[in-house]
């Protein structure tokens, strides 16, 4: 049995990936301001400083975690025996917006602190020379949606929930999105498949979708009819600055995330691994609605 060291262990994808492999691996999970001392055969580094919606955070923690901490594991990982290092990054280190499908060879150009915090990582890890008996995975995935997931899927799942309607409906877009079972499906394969080479891979369902149809989903998994209104584009974006002028849950970033495009290419991951990936988006979809519905979110 391979065992694993992880860090993000109490984190959403941390937590999905323990359960996902249950007696598969044993893991040895990383506490804050632990001392590592590496001896496992696996780093699956998932520790960092999630995007602040709010912009409540102090910019600082951004870099000490997601830019210095992956610095420190990866050190401690060269100079160990572990044979494969494994980090989860975004695809916001490398653009906010995306209406092509985004892939590996786009030049970064991130505008967050969130964003270019993990460029910084990334370049890092890119910057030194990895030995032969070592593989390195820098994993982007797009928006990751399993059990326990929050943001604006939980929210989403609230307006259908509480019966409101969707003012939103003069908004076409089409967002990539990444099911948990399915990075954890690749996970496994990169510990296990020896020929996939080290580098950078982009994670997303092999669909995109529109909040619209996000919607749909919810409502229909939930039994409950949703309405759609047109409101003018000018006025909803007009509400979203008073949003951030208010510190409001509705604010320029949400409806970003909500109405535009964002469009991630699985393309070199899927070739790598040479699998079919297990889960379409709308199957995630309804395996997060459904724990929504058995733990009574509201």
């Amino acid at each position: 049995m391979k065992s694993i060291f992880i860090t993000g262990s109490s984190g959403f994808v941390g937590k999905n990936v323990i359960k996902y492999f249950n007696s598969e691996y044993r893991f040895y999970r990383f506490s804050k301001n632990q001392e590592i001392n590496l001896k496992q055969d696996v780093v699956l580094h998932l520790a960092g400083k999630a995007h602040d919606l709010k912009n409540t955070l102090n910019i600082e923690e951004y870099y000490i975690v997601n830019t210095e901490l992956t610095k420190h594991v990866f050190n401690n990982f060269l100079k160990s025996e572990a044979k494969v290092f494994i980090t989860l990054s975004s695809v916001k280190a490398v653009s906010d917006i995306s209406d092509c499908a985004l892939t590996e060879d786009y030049i970064p150009n991130p505008i967050t602190h969130y964003g270019k915090s993990k460029l910084l990582a990334e370049q890092y890890i890119l910057s030194k020379n990895i030995p032969k008996n070592k593989r390195v995975y820098i994993l982007r995935p797009c928006m990751i949606h399993g059990p326990g997931n929050k943001g604006n899927l939980n929210l989403l799942y609230k307006i259908v929930s509480k019966g409101f309607f969707w003012p939103l409906g003069a908004f076409e877009n089409k967002r990539s999105l990444c099911s948990i079972d399915n990075l954890c499906f690749i996970i496994n394969e990169l510990i296990q498949n020896h020929n996939i080479p080290s580098g950078i891979y982009n994670l997303a369902d092999d669909e995109s979708i529109s909040t619209k149809q996000i919607l749909k989903v919810i409502s229909s998994t939930i039994g409950r009819n949703f309405l759609f209104f047109n409101i003018p584009k000018s006025l909803i974006i007009l509400i979203s600055y008073f949003g951030d002028f208010f510190k409001l849950p509705f604010n320029k970033e949400n409806l970003k995330k909500l109405t535009s495009n964002y469009i991630v290419s699985n393309e070199k991951i899927v070739k790598a691994i040479n699998k079919k990936l297990p889960v379409t988006t709308e199957e995630g979809l309804k395996k997060t609605i459904h724990f929504f519905i058995q733990n009574n979110y509201q």
